[in-house]
């Protein structure tokens, strides 16, 4: 598949649902290493789009892009139907402000291969944080929500532990639930599991599969292939910055049409 083929994210069955992310034609570089060299990509409302490809082959450059952390040298992403970033007058695109940019960040929920939880709060102190700071939540309700979502991902136990009382799974899990408690239209996941001793990996995919049940958007950058075939719309298969192939995940993982798709399988599968 050519870089410029639009990725239609389980298209056959989607019916009339609404675009929730579309990327044209992206394009990122970090001085003279081009990064990303045309990106096309479309995920409907409510699917799972999972993104593989060996290291340095910009999935997760693409990832940040998608939420305006790395600002993209050509091309367009919209989510929810927005310009990610930018300002359309005429044929121009203009920069928005930091704080339209983090304005349209409070529906693009993200959570990283570290977890990046606050070490002097609690897992309720975590969640409760950015609902209280940035959307100015009374802290009553912002603390039932977040003993609600800690209870969804298996912490309910744990709202007063600290970070450090916690293994990496159970951190990561308080991650996912700080991100949801802004409530986002679309969850991005930058290789959750890769900083997980092995045997904390399943808990971790399980809340995401709950996600996935539930109808949350999400696009999942992991090399977890059973996480793809089991919950995937899509799948993406990347490397030097193209996408290389996609499709739905059975049939790329069990059929791949790339000779580079199948040697990069052949070594993961």
């Amino acid at each position: 598949m050519s870089a410029d083929a639009t990725v239609e994210a389980g298209a056959a069955t989607t019916g009339e649902r609404a675009e929730m992310v579309r990327a044209e034609n992206v394009h990122k570089s970090f001085g003279h290493l081009e990064v990303l060299k045309g990106i096309d990509l479309l995920v409907r409302a409510g699917e799972v789009s999972v993104v593989i490809g060996p290291s340095g082959s910009g999935k997760s450059t693409f990832l940040r892009c998608v939420n305006h952390l790395e600002k993209i040298n050509a091309g367009r992403i919209f989510v929810n139907g927005d310009l990610i970033g930018y300002r359309q007058r005429g044929d121009k695109l203009h920069e928005l402000r930091e704080k339209e940019v983090a304005e349209q960040r409070r529906a693009i929920g993200m959570v990283f291969q570290r977890f990046n939880l606050f070490p002097h709060m609690t897992a309720m102190g975590n969640v409760m944080e950015a609902p209280c700071r940035v959307k100015r939540e009374p802290k009553a309700r912002a603390r039932e929500r977040a003993v609600a979502l800690l209870e969804r991902v298996g912490l309910g136990d744990k709202v007063d532990s600290y970070p450090a009382q916690l293994s990496g799974g159970q951190q990561q899990r308080v991650a996912i639930a700080r991100a949801l408690a802004m409530q986002p239209k679309l969850m991005l996941f930058d290789e959750p599991t890769s900083a997980l001793d092995p045997e904390l990996v399943g808990e971790v995919l399980d809340v995401m599969k709950d996600l996935a049940r539930d109808g949350m958007t999400m696009i999942v950058v992991t090399h977890e292939i059973g996480f793809a075939r089991e919950v995937g719309d899509s799948l993406i298969f990347m490397d030097g910055g193209v996408v290389v192939e996609s499709g739905h995940p059975r049939e790329v993982l069990t059929a791949p049409k790339q000779e580079r798709t199948k040697a990069f399988l052949a070594k993961v599968l």
